[in-house]
């Protein structure tokens, strides 16, 4: 299924700087010359079992948009959808881990909105701003930038493989971890080295969210599998077939744009069209800062890697493996 956005007709606006027209992470509005907004929203079911852990997971995959944009997040609205018949206090423990997330950001829950639902869902309304001059885009990479992702891949398939109990604790938390890491201090290394194009991978799976970057850019992606780094246990899940449902419909969809030097095993194919939650920033970086990049994204502790480059094109991935 194709993206939502383009299934809807854009509104020119001289104040919207990203909109419809031009899908991104974020929209802006321009405010001055000096200042423009960044709002976006984001709201999910449980994708682990500790409802604080939730609520900070939940809540940095919302503010990275922010991020991707170049922007810092202002304030939030909770967003909450709750069953009548469950606990309050386990409400209270995700809205506790969601603030604890925004105040670590620099931001605060202004408000929020709830509705009666059956099954619990929990995100964040955020607002926040960026100067009109330095709002990241998903256009702008460049033949010959290098690609570098800042967080490990497989965070679909170590929740499912929660959900479906096989996954250790150990496996567990270094996903909670990684899925509840801001991106605030990727995002401002990636725009010291003046990135070309940057967004964030969430539930389009690497693949997908790299094609909106090659399309929008009109350039093509080649993707190295053996560079991609997993998150503990991801590979062994994805070799037993332990995917979310969303694998297949961005497979479906977006494998029509995806060339393959051989043929990918199905457990690698599957880790790139992997949906994930609070994923890292995929960056494209001209050749000469890249390695700069990479070693001050290492420097802050950041799980970055390259796994690709940019080469002339017309909006397609091609992926090389090796996997067995």
């Amino acid at each position: 299924m194709r993206p939502l956005s383009e299934q809807f007709p854009s509104e020119a606006h001289p104040q919207i700087l990203v909109g419809l027209a031009e899908p991104d992470d974020a929209a802006v509005c321009r405010i001055d010359e000096n200042r423009a907004i960044v709002s976006t929203a984001d709201f999910f079911p449980p994708v682990v079992d500790d409802p604080y852990d939730f609520g900070a997971i939940a809540a940095a995959n919302a503010l990275s948009d922010v991020y991707a944009m170049g922007g810092r997040p202002l304030m939030a609205i909770n967003l909450v959808a709750w069953p009548d018949d469950l606990d309050k206090a386990i409400l209270a423990e995700i809205l506790r881990g969601g603030g604890d997330k925004v105040r670590e950001a620099g931001a605060v829950i202004a408000g929020g909105h709830s509705i009666s639902d059956a099954e619990p869902k929990y995100g964040l309304s955020v607002t926040g701003e960026v100067h009109p001059g330095q709002i990241m885009h998903k256009s702008g990479a460049r033949p010959g930038d290098r690609l570098i992702l800042s967080k490990a891949l497989g965070t679909g398939v170590v929740t499912t493989a929660l959900k479906r109990g096989i996954a250790t604790q150990e496996q567990v938390d270094i996903a909670v971890r990684s899925m509840s890491r801001l991106s605030r201090q990727a995002a401002a290394l990636a725009q010291a080295h003046q990135v070309s194009a940057m967004t964030d991978i969430t539930g389009f799976g690497l693949i997908g969210h790299a094609l909106e970057m090659a399309r929008l850019s009109g350039v093509d992606f080649v993707l190295e599998f053996e560079r991609v780094r997993l998150l503990p246990g991801a590979e062994a899940f994805a070799r037993q077939g332990v995917f979310p449902g969303g694998m297949d419909r961005n497979l479906e969809y977006f494998a029509q744009w995806v060339d393959e030097v051989s043929v990918l095993p199905d457990f690698a194919r599957g880790l790139l069209y992997d949906p994930q939650t609070s994923g890292g920033l995929l960056m494209a970086v001209a050749e000469a800062r890249a390695d700069d990049l990479l070693a001050a994204l290492e420097a802050k502790g950041e799980a970055a890697y390259e796994l690709g480059r940019v080469v002339a094109g017309t909006g397609r991935i091609t992926v090389r493996a090796e996997a067995g």
